[in-house]
């Protein structure tokens, strides 16, 4: 899959979600990302090495989200399945993220400086981005702080995707144009 649709599909998705969040009505979001991902690592020259990036990208995104969430910094719209953990509708974002470390994102590879700095930007201005979209709120915590939170822990995630992820990305999981 090419850079061009991984990060189409990626934008898509992540809307889906947000918007489906907000208005509480998340299942066909989740189910379309869902196959978006089962395609995204199907279509792969190295699916069990994808596949188990996306899994340590998961375990990443419900640790922090659910540690954040405890901490009353951010509170989710709908938070099924779980109220004690991060909705899952943000569990398949964090594998949507996962998704693009070898493909939009991939010319990040070998940069974990500009991994970190682009991570602690676009990490809260996501996250603001949902909550202005309805699906979430900054908790009793306080937004500045939340908001510095999310900034470490996703400046802190995007090096350490493409350190999980041990595929060059010359010889390939994605051939890009």
């Amino acid at each position: 899959m090419t850079k061009f649709w991984n990060f189409v599909f990626f934008q898509l998705s992540w809307f889906a979600c947000v918007l489906g969040a907000a208005n509480k009505q998340v299942l066909w979001a989740v189910v379309g990302t869902l196959v978006y991902i089962a395609f995204h690592v199907w279509h792969s020259n190295a699916s069990k090495l994808v596949f188990k990036l996306l899994a340590k990208v998961l375990v990443y995104g419900i640790v922090v989200d659910t540690i954040i969430m405890r901490l009353e910094y951010l509170d989710f719209q709908d938070n099924w399945p779980f109220p004690y953990f991060s909705p899952l509708w943000m569990w398949v974002l964090w594998i949507l993220v996962g998704s693009t470390i070898n493909g939009s994102f991939s010319w990040l590879r070998g940069r974990p400086a500009l991994d970190f700095v682009l991570g602690a930007i676009c990490g809260p201005m996501s996250y603001e981005t949902g909550i202005r979209m309805g699906a979430g709120t900054w908790g009793a915590g306080g937004q500045t702080t939340g908001f510095i939170l999310v900034g470490l822990i996703w400046g802190i995630a995007m090096p350490f995707f493409f350190y999980w992820d041990r595929t060059s990305i010359k010889g390939g999981l994605v051939k890009n144009p």
